[in-house]
């Protein structure tokens, strides 16, 4: 059975393609503890792969939230440093990399953008993972390892992060819901996104780990569908129930980078002809996933605690 070292398991991605993964493949899944991509050092992760023998590296490890330095770091600096490793010690292995749709910076109004558009991002965030991206190109096309980056359009399921606009808005409509107001207020700009389902993402890391040939190297994961980001949390309040107004209200401090991209929506030929893939999830069970496990994961005796403490997830 196919051996795979799954890297950042424990976060919102991670923790899906871990499952997906599961039932195909024998995974090797190292804690944030046991090895950190950012603070490990070349030798220990060398030293990592070479205990582990893996067929296939995935890394879905990265971070969402931080300055440009924390994404130069945790997206070009530690994919640099895994290329390294593997060149190293598991030269035969595949590198599977998790990349963003962020790449692609502004697109056409009303375009789905296939993976040979030009790549001009807008912010630090996108910057880093099409170094990265990039990175890995460079490794496969100059046959150093085999290669492949799936750039993730705007996943959607359960265990969603801080930082992200669906976890927030969950957070004011459970809140909103408990103390019975009849209205939240959210700051959205006009924009429209590529909604995918996280667990049709594990799917097409599996459909990676899978295909015998490579015949390219950057694969679009996304549903070809755009939707305003205003209906979407319309579409989430109906799912919780929610019958009050969502009013306009303030922005997160990472709205900027959202308005500069007012329509991304994804091309997914390469991935249906190359790998067999496409999403099978629609929208309303993706937001039935998100909204099942967020709003049971607080025991009602423990409100007033958990609500001071998602309150600091407002970011």
């Amino acid at each position: 059975m196919t051996r795979v070292l799954l890297l950042g398991a424990r976060g919102f991605l991670g923790r899906h393609i871990h499952a997906a993964l599961s039932g195909h493949t024998t995974v090797c899944a190292p804690t944030r503890q046991q090895c950190d991509l950012v603070q490990v050092d070349l030798p220990a992760l060398t030293a990592l792969l070479e205990r582990e023998r893996p067929d296939v590296v995935v890394s879905a490890a990265g971070c969402i939230l931080g300055s440009g330095y924390d994404f130069v770091r945790a997206h070009v600096v530690s994919t640099a440093k895994l290329i390294e490793a593997m060149v190293a010690a598991t030269p035969h292995a595949r590198f599977i990399r998790i990349g963003s749709a962020a790449e692609y910076g502004a697109v056409p109004y009303g375009a789905a953008v296939g993976e040979e558009h030009p790549a001009t991002p807008v912010g630090e965030y996108g910057l880093s993972h099409l170094a990265a991206t990039r990175l890995t190109e460079l490794a496969g096309a100059g046959g150093r390892l085999d290669t492949a980056v799936l750039r993730v359009f705007n996943p959607v399921g359960a265990g969603l992060p801080a930082g992200n606009l669906l976890r927030r808005v969950a957070t004011l409509i459970r809140d909103a819901m408990e103390r019975g107001d009849d209205h939240v207020a959210v700051g959205l700009h006009d924009t429209y996104r590529d909604f995918v389902d996280v667990r049709d993402v594990a799917a097409a890391v599996v459909a990676v780990v899978r295909c015998e040939v490579l015949p390219e190297r950057v694969f679009n994961v996304g549903t070809g569908r755009a939707v305003s980001t205003r209906e979407l949390v319309r579409s989430l309040a109906e799912t919780a129930g929610f019958t009050g107004e969502i009013r306009t209200g303030s922005f997160t401090g990472d709205a900027a980078r959202s308005s500069a991209v007012p329509w991304m929506c994804a091309d997914i030929t390469r991935s249906r002809r190359l790998l067999g893939w496409a999403p099978v999830r629609d929208l309303p069970e993706s937001l039935r996933s998100l909204w099942q496990e967020y709003a049971t994961e607080v025991e009602p005796d423990s409100l007033p605690r958990a609500r001071a403490a998602r309150v600091g997830d407002l970011r």
